[in-house]
């Protein structure tokens, strides 16, 4: 994003990026394997914990907005300004998340003043945790039936919010809620990270 679109408020915003609900892409895999395999060239892997390819295109034949989410764990010691920096350097814009858990950071590509312009990346800047990002993600992997119900859900929202993003994104956190309670209830950690996230709370973000 530059300036210009920082400058925008919500319904403009919402009107140049509208939610779009494409059916489900193979290539959505390919893009965040080439986008890992770049972050990793220029972050270097002694600063990441883990990459995890989240939200709904990170799901075999879900549809999805054509968003690839990406969620990066870092050190502790990581410098977040020269993270800023290389994440800028790539074409990223840096924006800063106070809502969300330390180290409030997400950084978003694929965003002009004339719209979408190739592939949209949001990468989710957090320290090591046990997300329920990837809790969600798995149980709907596991469970056909219930990622139609989000499916379904998903394209309702879309028809009536299509211009303005925070609503359609809030109207689906129920349901989340409800997917992760219950894959918790049913003993599915996220994979190699036990325990909770280092500020005790993990917050949604599909």
């Amino acid at each position: 994003m530059t300036n210009k679109l920082d400058d925008m408020n919500i319904r403009e915003l919402g009107h140049l990026f509208p939610v779009i609900i494409s059916e489900p892409d193979p290539h959505w895999k390919a893009c965040y394997r080439s986008e890992k395999k770049n972050i990793l060239r220029r972050i270097g892997r002694e600063r990441i914990i883990r990459i995890s390819h989240i939200g709904s295109t990170a799901v075999p034949d879900l549809p999805a907005k054509p968003v690839i989410d990406i969620l990066i764990e870092i050190t502790p010691d990581t410098v977040l300004d020269v993270l800023t920096d290389t994440f800028i350097s790539a074409g990223y814009h840096f924006i800063p998340k106070s809502e969300n858990p330390p180290p409030h950071m997400m950084f978003v590509k694929g965003y002009t003043e004339q719209g979408y312009a190739g592939q949209a990346y949001h990468v989710h800047i957090r320290y090591k945790g046990d997300w329920d990002e990837i809790i969600f993600r798995d149980y709907l992997a596991g469970h056909p039936g219930t990622a139609a119900e989000y499916a379904a859900l998903k394209r309702n929202l879309a028809a009536r919010h299509t211009h303005n993003r925070e609503t359609y994104t809030g109207a689906k956190s129920d349901f989340i809620r409800r997917v992760v309670a219950l894959a918790r209830k049913n003993n599915m950690p996220s994979p190699g990270v036990p325990g909770p996230p280092p500020d005790g709370k993990a917050v949604i973000r599909q």
